[in-house]
C-alpha cells in the first residue's frame, strides 16, 4: 500500500494518523507541505526516522525544491521526481491519500 500525505506535520495530525495505521512494508510519499517532515531538524523528524525502519519513505523533490529545503532532506527519505511519483502510484495496488 502507498500512503500519500500532503499536509504539514506542524499544522495537521495527518502524518501521525497515517503512521499509526501504516503496516510494515508499505510506502509513504510526502508531497506538498508534508515534505517538511522529510527534513532534518523538524518536529516530525524522529517519527519519520522510526517509520523508515518499517516503511519505504519518499518525498517529492520538486516540492522540497519549491520550499528551499532540498538540501535539508533526511538520508532515510528517498527523493522522487514527478515520474517517480507516477511509478509509485502505478506500482502499488492500493493508494491511500491522507487529507
Amino acid at each position: 500500500m502507498l500512503h500519500i500525505v500532503n499536509k504539514s506535520p506542524q499544522e495537521r495530525s495527518t502524518l501521525e494518523s497515517c503512521l499509526r495505521v501504516a503496516r510494515p512494508g508499505s510506502a509513504l510519499l510526502l508531497i506538498e507541505d508534508a515534505v517538511y517532515a522529510a527534513t532534518r531538524g523538524n518536529a516530525a523528524a524522529e517519527k519519520v526516522r522510526e517509520a523508515a525502519q518499517a516503511l519505504k519513505v519518499y518525498a517529492l523533490a520538486p516540492d522540497l525544491e519549491a520550499r528551499g529545503m532540498k538540501d535539508a532532506a533526511m538520508s532515510e527519505v528517498t527523493l522522487v521526481d514527478y515520474g517517480g511519483f507516477v511509478d509509485l502510484v502505478a506500482g502499488h495496488a492500493v493508494v491511500q491519500s491522507w487529507l
